[in-house]
């Protein structure tokens, strides 16, 4: 086995590969069959734009033969990396562990299942060109099944409200990033980020462009209908502290009408006697339902919040990465075997070993 790199050698790696002008971050999960019509179509407009490249793709806890399929394809495609995750940790950490690893001027992240076409990708990078250090897409015909369709509206509306995030598309994963703006997300260790919102933070000159969208070619969804519903609580709970002024409102409006109807049915009391009330017991109880069902609403948005701050305070790693296979242009493949990195340590840390001479 060849010795590993001292730390002279590994900053002259970081500088030959930080000229890089396009990094291409795609997280997967089960895209085996996707793989292949998508590689076919991305280093075919990658090679277009004669820009100097690299592609990251993130195996995020994949069962199927996602892995063996992408080291395939870097046998004859240098530029292509590939880091794997230990188990899934999800999209967004996937992503979070692809802008640690990129080295590109600009980077783009893109979905594996084809619905975001990689021909777009010549027009964000013309947006970069001109000037701009964020890139924000919305989806424009959009091929998802009305649910999806009539879900993800209600949500962009929802949280443009709660957010004060004047993003059209808050779930089109074709977006492009300055690599300024990719590490200092990167940087961020808050637990479950939602990072096309935080990245509007950084942003001096965003704008946001319209992309085609096209239907599903191989594959299920990842996203189920808890899952949305679990990105939804996450967004609200990690930009904002409207839900929680919105349960006080509320609160106080409804202390308000117990006040008000517990003074209306004493005075009928006074004035009726009290043989009047009893029919309306069935009527009482239905109001004490709906405050108790009030109750448990408030008392699950503020576990939510308590929840992120107990997954703060014991400062577990958002992802922990097992493998990485790094494509070279002399087609060596570097690799190093479960290095257990985490989003909690330096980048620079990575020692990469050369598999074909061990």
């Amino acid at each position: 086995m060849s010795p590993l790199p001292n730390r002279q050698n590994i900053d002259i790696i970081n500088k030959v590969n930080y000229q890089l002008d396009l990094s291409i971050v795609i997280p997967m999960k089960n895209e085996a069959i996707n793989i292949p019509p998508l590689f076919q179509r991305l280093f075919s407009v990658l090679h277009t734009i004669r820009l100097p490249f690299e592609v990251i793709c993130i195996d995020d806890g994949s069962t199927d033969e996602t892995l063996d399929t992408l080291l395939t394809w870097q046998e004859t495609h240098p530029e292509l990396h590939i880091l794997t995750f230990s188990r899934n940790f999800g999209q967004h950490a996937a992503v979070m562990a692809g802008f640690e690893q990129a080295k590109g001027r600009w980077i783009i992240t893109l979905d594996a299942d084809l619905q975001n076409p990689p021909e777009e990708i010549p027009r964000l990078v013309a947006a970069f060109e001109k000037g701009h250090d964020l890139v924000g897409t919305y989806r424009e015909g959009r091929q998802d099944p009305v649910f999806r369709k009539i879900a993800s509206d209600v949500v962009n509306r929802l949280t443009r409200k709660i957010s004060g995030v004047s993003l059209r598309d808050f779930g089109c994963m074709l977006r492009g990033y300055t690599r300024e703006i990719a590490k200092q997300l990167a940087r961020q260790k808050e637990y479950r980020i939602f990072i096309p919102a935080l990245a509007t933070l950084y942003a001096k000159n965003p704008v946001e462009i319209p992309v085609s969208h096209a239907p599903r070619t191989g594959g299920v969804s990842k996203y189920s209908f808890l899952k949305l519903l679990s990105l939804q609580l996450d967004l609200m709970t990690s930009l904002s502290l409207a839900p929680l002024r919105l349960l006080f409102l509320l609160g106080s409006f409804i202390a308000f009408l117990g006040i008000s109807f517990g003074i209306l049915l004493l005075i009928l009391r006074v004035i009726l006697g009290p043989s009047w009330a009893v029919g309306g017991i069935f009527t009482l109880f239905a109001i004490l339902f709906l405050l108790i069902g009030g109750q448990f609403i408030a008392f699950g948005l503020l576990g939510e919040y308590i929840g992120r701050i107990f997954q703060e305070v014991r400062g577990h790693p958002n992802y922990v990465i097992s493998d990485i296979f790094m494509g070279s242009s002399d087609n060596k493949r570097f690799y190093q075997s479960n290095p257990l990195k985490t989003s909690k340590q330096d980048s620079h840390e990575i020692h990469r070993v050369d598999s074909k001479k061990s």
